[in-house]
């Protein structure tokens, strides 16, 4: 119901050709009237105005201006210099407004108390909106009604309980919910209460033209008769069905009468169907007229040939592939670092020659250190082998190998004690043997062999602890075992 001024912004050479009449629309734009504006002042929409009413006044709202009216005008073939076009006679002021305001609170209170009215004379019609003037001197009664009612007796009750000049105005059911509004199956706002203002009838032939199933609930809308919009895309099935051939309602095939059931406009194809089979088969148009031409000159093809309908193969497209953000500017540093130190650059090359020598020369000592676990150091001279952790050396009697003593390093002799050779029957580590009569207790730890340097329990020359027997016999159980080595 709404039309957009696509035209108010453009402007005009004179202001005297412009249009002076304005559409208004009242009762939140359930209904909508033409008015003259024969004051001075330029009106845009949105604006409030108090009109001429019958017997009154009326307050509405501009809904349009300028010359989108005059295209209206035309449309519903109203004159612009009618002489009877009502006028428009100011803005409304705030006593306009206030009165507005009380006598609309009254509508929802009068159309119960009119319905209940209309029920007691048992009238049949249906009372579905009732509009007082904003100055409450007249009322407009709408109602809906499948025959004609005689409402002299009505109309008489109504103007002595509402103290109002009463205006009976029959509308339809589509006009019914144009004003009550809603939203439809397509999920957006009824056509009747948007921009539809001519109805016009619509029969099944239309559903039918288009393949639609028969269905009373689908095809009705909120007023209860079939949809507006089955009317919308009837011309283009009809176009579309002029290329299919006529009185193709039936065939005659070997197996038996084939049926029509349906047409596919998209695809071109005519559903049969055999008295036998339930199954359809789908025919070309050209394959249609063929069989209705052998049919004609008294000939029965053997089959029906229905069409290939196997989808066709679809050629693989590349799939798209989102590359934003897998390369990042991290990525693209740590290339130009391996560039700069690999020495492919000039860069490269340039650090490699001037290398300092410190460097070359902690190469040999790390390659050094990175030796194989399994290469281990030969004992140099004047050192032991090293023992394994948990074993201990086997006990060793006199010299049998035949080598020189050895002698003690001059670190370990006290001051003025000579590096004398060691006898071939004395241990190392083990003290020189005393007279007897200077013998005071043997020493256990004289059949011990010498401890690696780090252990606790190892006595160097100058230092000897004063172990106590117990502890010595201790010592000499454990000397005596000797470990098991597989």
């Amino acid at each position: 119901m709404n039309a957009y001024d696509w035209l108010a912004n453009l402007p005009f050479s004179s202001a005297d050709s412009a249009c002076r009449v304005v559409e208004i629309s009242f009762n939140n734009g359930s209904r909508k009237d033409y008015f003259r504006n024969s004051t001075v002042h330029v009106y845009d929409k949105g604006d409030i105005v108090t009109v001429e009413g019958i017997s009154g006044f009326d307050v509405g709202e501009i809904s349009l201006t300028g010359e989108v009216v005059r295209i209206q005008l035309k449309k519903k073939g109203i004159q612009e210099h009618d002489v009877e076009m009502k006028k428009l006679l100011r803005r409304s002021t705030e006593k306009d407004l206030e009165l507005l305001q009380q006598n609309k609170s009254r509508e929802k209170e009068a159309i119960i108390r009119a319905r209940a009215i209309a029920r007691q004379l048992n009238l049949n019609m249906k009372v579905s909106e009732v509009e007082i003037q904003a100055d409450g001197r007249k009322a407009t009664f709408f109602y809906i009604a499948d025959d004609r009612v005689d409402f002299r007796e009505l109309i008489k009750i109504y103007a002595k309980e509402f103290k109002v000049k009463v205006e009976m105005r029959q509308i339809g059911a589509r006009q019914e919910a144009a004003k009550v509004g809603g939203i439809g199956s397509c999920g957006r706002e009824l056509c009747c209460s948007t921009w539809l203002t001519d109805f016009k009838s619509v029969n099944t032939t239309a559903a039918r033209y288009q393949n639609l199933s028969i269905n009373q609930s689908k095809l009705s809308g909120q007023c209860g008769r079939l949809k507006c919009c089955l009317n919308y895309e009837l011309d283009t099935y009809l176009d579309a069905l002029q290329g299919f051939p006529d009185n193709a309602d039936t065939v005659q095939v070997a197996k038996g009468t084939a049926i029509l059931i349906k047409k596919d406009i998209f695809k071109n194809l005519m559903w049969y169907i055999l008295p036998d089979s339930s199954k359809q088969y789908p025919l070309s148009i050209e394959r249609v007229k063929k069989i209705k031409q052998l049919n004609q000159k008294g000939e029965i093809p053997a089959e029906l040939e229905p069409a290939d309908l196997t989808p066709k193969a679809r050629e693989i497209e590349p799939e798209y592939a989102d590359l934003v953000g897998q390369i990042s500017l991290k990525s693209l540093e740590k290339a130009e670092k391996k560039k700069k130190y690999s020495g492919t650059g000039p860069q490269g090359r340039s650090s490699q020659q001037q290398r300092p020598p410190q460097q070359e020369q902690q190469k040999p000592a790390q390659q050094s250190q990175q030796r194989p676990p399994q290469q281990q150091r030969t004992p140099q001279q004047g050192q032991r082998p090293p023992q394994q952790q948990g074993q201990r050396p086997p006990i060793q009697k006199g010299n049998q190998s035949g080598t020189p003593p050895q002698q003690r390093p001059s670190s370990q002799l006290k001051p003025g004690q000579q590096n004398q050779p060691r006898p071939p029957h004395q241990k190392q580590g083990q003290q020189p043997q005393k007279p007897p009569h200077l013998q005071q207790r043997p020493n256990p730890q004289a059949n011990q062999p010498p401890n690696q340097p780090g252990d606790r329990s190892s006595n160097t020359p100058d230092q000897q602890p004063d172990q106590s027997p117990q502890k010595n016999q201790q010592t000499d159980g454990n000397d005596l075992q000797t470990p098991n080595q597989s």
